[in-house]
Parts: C-alpha cells; sequence; structure tokens
C-alpha cells in the first residue's frame, strides 16, 4: 500500500495505524482489550527499532468501531500508558476489516 510502519524526523517519530494483530501467529482476537494490547506490543517494538521508548510518546489517536469499546480497553490504556499521560483523541469509526475493534496511532518526541 506504500506506507511506512514508522517515519523519524528529528526528534520525532510519527507511528502509524497499528491493530490488534499477534504478529507472531498472524491472528486477531477477538476482544478490544487484547487487541489493544496487542497494537501497543507493536508499538513498543517499533519505536525501539527507530531508537525512542514508550515514555517518549506525546500523542496518541485511537480508532474504535463502537462506542463500548474504550470501556473494554480503559484497564489497557492506564496499564501502558498511565504514567505517560499523551494527548489523546479517540474516534468511532469503521476499520478495514470487521475482526478490527481498535486502531491506535502515536507521535514519539525526543526532545
Amino acid at each position: 500500500m506504500g506506507y511506512s510502519r514508522a517515519v523519524v524526523k528529528g526528534g520525532w517519530c510519527f507511528v502509524s495505524g497499528v491493530t490488534g494483530y499477534d504478529y507472531t501467529t498472524m491472528e486477531m482476537p477477538d476482544d478490544a482489550a487484547r487487541q489493544a494490547r496487542n497494537c501497543f506490543s507493536t508499538i513498543e517494538t517499533v519505536l525501539t527499532d527507530a531508537g525512542f521508548e514508550m515514555a517518549d510518546i506525546v500523542r496518541v489517536q485511537y480508532t474504535v468501531t463502537d462506542s463500548r469499546v474504550p470501556d473494554e480497553v480503559a484497564p489497557v490504556l492506564a496499564e501502558v500508558l498511565g504514567q505517560i499521560r499523551p494527548a489523546a483523541t479517540m474516534v468511532v469509526a469503521g476499520l478495514i476489516r470487521p475482526e478490527m475493534r481498535i486502531e491506535i496511532e502515536v507521535t514519539a518526541f525526543k526532545g
């Protein structure tokens, strides 16, 4: 599709939207919380490969497929980002495949 998983420009790292696949098995869990956990696992790997860490996240955008998903993923978000506290936006919209319940995009900055 002609995109990069992440682009680094100076002190910035822009990570493309990540869905909940477990890339070791190429399976998508049924529940949104496990999908969110998989998203953050992928994001952490991408950031590390780019020379960043989770604590560098300054912005996050969530796209969820249903207004009930935020309640399902809230514990995962608190666990992963609770101390980081990035600026955040959550949008309810359709995703490219019906099994996808959440997509997470982040921007990281090392000043």
